[in-house]
């Protein structure tokens, strides 16, 4: 059994994530990418004192850039949106 610090990489926090955690209580995480829907349900529990109610996970795929010449890709990773029990929430950010 993996540690929850090496499952849970990442919070990720875009304008859409922010709106999924206000409006309907889900979370985004970027995960390791051998993890799977119920080692992640049991690291956010663990790492967050909170009820994940379930787990969908994305794997994104690489998409190719290049800088002048040169041609390459970025890394592949996998993403999980948790959705949490009403009242429950995970804060981010320090209350200011």
């Amino acid at each position: 059994m993996r540690n929850p610090e090496d499952i849970i990489i990442a919070p990720i926090i875009t304008e859409k994530s922010y709106r999924l955690a206000n409006e309907e209580n889900k979370y985004s995480f970027r995960v390791h990418p051998d993890a799977n829907k119920i080692e992640i349900k049991n690291a956010v529990e663990k790492l967050f004192n909170v009820k994940v109610l379930s787990v969908n996970t994305i794997n994104v795929k690489p998409k190719k850039k290049r800088l002048g010449k040169f041609e390459g890709r970025t890394n592949r990773w996998k993403k999980a949106v948790v959705t949490l029990k009403e009242g429950d929430r995970i804060e981010f950010f320090a209350a200011s």
